[in-house]
């Protein structure tokens, strides 16, 4: 698919003005590739963690969550392989001393090169329409003719050329071959966006970890004094596995979640709240006995992607991309792609990391990492005995999963009659996910109603978010709330002094209907539970 670049730039906007994201430092012009989360998006953000974590450590029997430091040993970063093997392959345009991440480069490449096949589609489906009329030929005829238009217009050529792009990048980086991607650049005479030049430099390797000085005493010359930022969240729940494992009387199988921030020094951060330098991850590593690797990650396969179709997103929304190229620590990857507006991009990764964290933190910490394993192995009869557990990784982007629902939330919509124009933005959020699930709106702004409306709104507060407003007329207020997302609005007008009753506004729908006041903390609840 096309990448969708008016919608993708309208929901930045929309982010901005209903209070869901801003630019970070804005008054000082603000930092690349950083972002503030505002008052809606801070909510819907903790929605979302929320939850995921009770999907991992309440709804699961096995698994329990931590909350480590970000600011761990340097050591650890050696053991882990971050400090020789947490590269990314680089190249500079020697004119506008831009330096590009090579898959970004060529990846935004193809992008150009998927919406030309996009305009040469459309462009040949306008035409064939408008040669008609059709009325009479079979649809295989009316297939072919419009086949034949596309081909033509060299449609076909271009989708043959960004696949094979796309197949030669991903075999050479598998292979490490920068000679090899830096001639890809230059065949396809691939530009920079500044200087609009192909004159590159050589290919290298660029370790993405910040790092800083720890202590009172600095000096940048001090590799004693150096510390990482961490660039993953996994870590701190291997160097934790024993003290979890032991304290919480953990048996294998058995699972550590963590959410929390990473930062890496990404070159090209782009694509808004996408790839960022400051990120937050929800990270499960799952401790498993060796062997069993295989059908430990399908199962996490399949129940990470249900998760995933559980919050309400079209399954066709998803798809399993395979790793060409392995990390260095796994023997099985996969990543889950959701179709974002610019296309279909990661948001979490399953991996079967084998025993290679905890073997590489026993080998520098010199501390055993290993478990007892009392259950009888089949073969032998005998007890497993102590090892190394093997680890199967599932690993979301926090930031990614909230532009990927606000990205499915967002709608436009001509709500136009013959005798009126109208329109609304809506964000159809799962109820659930909603930053406000409530909006309580006294019809004026006196005759009592609001008073009642406050009544409500206590009532209401201790259960789940809500929000009250009195200004403005109710169909503004209605296209507020359409536009923040909230899935229910009450509104408070005379009747309701009559007979108890309130009209309650479904978001999605727009239908309206009376209900007594009692009845709403229940409709509310049994639609966000």
């Amino acid at each position: 698919m096309a990448n969708d670049t008016n919608k993708f730039q309208a929901i930045i906007s929309h982010c901005k003005e209903y209070g869901f994201i801003f630019p970070s430092s804005e008054i000082y012009d603000g930092l690349q590739a950083v972002y503030d989360y505002g008052q809606m998006g801070s909510e819907l953000k903790k929605n979302i963690k929320d939850y995921w974590w009770k999907s991992m450590t309440q709804l699961e029997d096995n698994i329990v969550g931590i909350d480590a430091a970000i600011f761990m040993h340097p050591t650890t970063w050696k053991a882990s392989g971050h400090v020789d093997n947490f590269n990314d392959p680089m190249i500079d345009n020697k004119d506008s001393k831009k330096r590009y991440r090579v898959d970004h480069l060529i990846e935004g490449y193809v992008d150009q090169l998927m919406e030309e096949e996009n305009i040469l589609l459309e462009k040949s489906g306008k035409e064939y329409k408008e040669t008609g009329p059709y009325a009479g030929i079979s649809e295989e005829e009316a297939n072919k003719i419009f086949h034949d238009r596309f081909a033509q217009a060299g449609g076909f050529e271009i989708r043959e050329k960004w696949n094979s792009i796309l197949k030669s990048m991903d075999a050479l980086l598998a292979k490490d071959d920068f000679a090899g991607l830096k001639t890809l650049i230059e065949e396809n005479k691939i530009k920079c966006a500044i200087s609009g030049t192909c004159n590159w430099t050589d290919i290298r390797q660029f370790n993405l970890m910040f790092s800083t000085e720890f202590g009172s005493t600095v000096s940048s010359d001090d590799e004693d004094n150096k510390v990482y930022l961490r660039p993953e969240t996994a870590q701190g729940i291997f160097v934790n596995f024993l003290n979890v494992q032991k304290t919480g009387r953990m048996k294998i199988p058995f699972g550590i979640a963590q959410i929390g921030k990473a930062f890496r020094n990404e070159i090209v951060a782009r694509q808004f709240v996408f790839r960022m330098r400051e990120f937050e991850q929800m990270e499960m590593q799952f401790f498993i006995r060796p062997g069993t690797q295989k059908e430990w990650y399908e199962k996490w396969k399949a129940t990470r992607l249900e998760w995933h179709k559980s919050l309400g997103m079209p399954a066709e929304k998803y798809r399993f991309h395979d790793h060409v190229k392995l990390a260095h620590y796994a023997d099985a990857a996969c990543d889950i792609e959701f179709e974002f507006p610019i296309g279909f991009k990661e948001l979490e990764g399953i991996h079967s990391r084998t025993d290679f964290d905890l073997k590489q933190h026993q080998e520098y910490s010199k501390k055993k990492m290993q478990y007892f394993d009392n259950d009888v192995d089949p073969a032998t009869g005998k007890p497993y005995g102590n090892y190394i557990p093997y680890v199967i990784e599932t690993s979301i982007g926090l930031d990614r999963m909230f532009l990927a629902v606000i990205s499915q939330a967002y709608e436009e919509q001509d709500l136009s009659t013959a005798d009126k124009q109208d329109s609304r933005v809506v964000l159809k959020f799962p109820a659930k996910l909603a930053p406000i699930k409530l909006a309580i709106l006294p019809l004026t702004k006196k005759d009592g109603l609001p008073e009642i409306a406050e009544q409500i709104m206590k009532d209401c507060k201790p259960h789940f978010r809500c929000f009250y407003e009195e200004k403005d007329s109710i169909g503004k207020r209605y296209r507020r709330m359409d536009a923040l997302g909230t899935p229910f609005c009450v509104t408070v007008d005379h009747q309701t002094k009559e007979d108890n009753t309130v009209t309650i506004r479904h978001r999605d729908s727009m239908e309206q209907e009376r209900v007594p006041i009692e009845k709403l903390k229940e409709i509310v609840l049994n639609a966000i539970s």
